[in-house]
């Protein structure tokens, strides 16, 4: 029994609490109009080499351009919101995935042409999305943590 209790408390998350995606998922819902959905996650961040509470956003939506200037428009549109890049943005190779920052949260965004996760949320808002006439569908995965410096090089 005390086993399998120590057993669950090193695979579950630090803390359940998806406060650091609050202010990505609202302005994915309301800014951008995606489907949302967000959950609890544990992050390995390579950048401060530490394993951080945070959180996932699984998202959809739809656009008129193409997913590639849709994605583009996305982070012109994201500064333009005040979102800024964090202290150390270097992200992920070739900038596939960018890092901003809101207040106390640190955001990766990810876009993609088509569903890749394979998870049970992607599938519940790829469910969810009303994909209007002439639109694209793209998808968008968001990792957030508290802010936090980047480890010394």
């Amino acid at each position: 029994m005390v086993i399998a209790a120590l057993m669950a408390l090193m695979v579950a998350p630090l803390v359940a609490d998806t406060s650091h995606c609050e202010a990505a998922a609202r302005y994915l819902r309301d800014e951008r109009h995606m489907v949302v959905e967000v959950e609890v996650d544990t992050i390995d961040d390579w950048r401060t080499q530490k394993r951080v509470p945070g959180c996932r956003i699984t998202a959809v939506g739809s656009t008129e351009l193409g997913v590639g200037p849709e994605a583009v428009r996305f982070y012109e549109l994201l500064r333009a919101a005040k979102w800024v890049r964090t202290p150390e943005p270097r992200d992920s190779p070739n900038e596939g995935s960018l890092r901003f920052r809101w207040e106390q949260a640190d955001c990766l965004f990810n876009i993609n042409a088509e569903a890749l996760l394979g998870t049970d949320a992607e599938a519940r808002v790829n469910e969810r999305l009303r994909l209007p006439a002439g639109q694209t569908r793209y998808q968008m995965f968001v990792m957030c943590m508290p802010a936090m410096p980047a480890a010394p090089r």
